[in-house]
């Protein structure tokens, strides 16, 4: 477990010292779509159909901070880095690897106790992680697009 929280540490602190590409308030609405998204995902597929869950049952309040932690980190991460300049092949790469990342964390992860798998299957997780990269980048754009429309809005 102790391999669990320093790595989070790690990638909170990474998250915190990098230089930012992205705006404070990108930062502050895309973390918080992806915790929402990541959540209801969580919801869904933990809860009611029981496929995987997080620690013991039930809501802990260290497995909580650990997901906070984890999803607003890699998504500042993540999009900070995201090559929107450069060619559909080297976004599709982009993608790809933050999805390898995250299957082989996630498979550390299954070792810890912290996380556990009852019908779900490592191979889901690989089918879905760059499906959510994407999502995560279409809500970027989205947020950009809609405070470009707020400045314009507010030069009238």
């Amino acid at each position: 477990m102790a391999l669990v929280y320093i790595s989070i540490f790690i990638i909170v602190i990474i998250a915190i010292v990098v230089p930012k590409r992205i705006s404070l308030i990108e930062i502050y609405a895309t973390s918080f779509f992806a915790y929402s998204f990541g959540i209801t995902t969580d919801i869904i597929l933990n809860l009611k159909y029981d496929l995987y869950g997080y620690g013991e049952e039930g809501a802990q309040i260290y497995t909580t901070i650990c997901l906070i932690l984890i999803y607003f980190s890699i998504n500042i991460l993540y999009l900070n880095f995201f090559p929107f300049s450069l060619k559909a092949l080297h976004k599709i790469m982009y993608i790809l690897l933050w999805s390898v990342f995250s299957i082989a964390y996630e498979a550390v992860i299954i070792h810890t106790h912290m996380f556990y798998y009852n019908e779900w299957k490592l191979w889901y997780s690989a089918a879905i992680y760059p499906i959510i990269f994407s999502i995560l980048i279409g809500n970027l754009i989205l947020v950009k697009k809609l405070l470009l429309k707020f400045k314009q809005n507010q030069m009238r």
